[in-house]
């Protein structure tokens, strides 16, 4: 799993890219990010030739008060199994027992 987050100099906004190898996603047919940035409405990640799932967001870096957002994945092969990223900013706990993960956009 990887993010990757270039900033943009003209806009208050970053552009993040979620990558998770075909290794990682197992078995899985369809990927999914789940965050906060997104209201928690399922965002799915592109299948690539690799086997590789990617997508690319732009999120804004002046509209969260802790310059941070709250995600997790799902990865779907008929039943729904969610994870953390190992590679993630932090680690925050959810209202469900379980973790989510934490990006920070806050310009290097």
């Amino acid at each position: 799993m990887a993010v990757t987050k270039k900033f943009l100099k003209t806009k208050p906004e970053v552009q993040v890219t979620f990558e998770i190898e075909a290794s990682a996603a197992g078995d899985a047919s369809k990927v999914y990010v789940l965050g906060d940035f997104a209201e928690w409405e399922p965002v799915e990640l592109k299948k690539l030739k690799s086997g590789t799932f990617k997508t690319t967001l732009k999120l804004p870096t002046d509209k969260q008060d802790a310059y941070q957002f709250c995600y997790r994945y799902v990865m779907s092969d008929g039943a729904e199994n969610f994870a953390t990223d190992a590679d993630a900013d932090g680690l925050c706990t959810n209202p469900f027992g379980g973790e989510n993960s934490i990006l920070s956009v806050i310009p290097a």
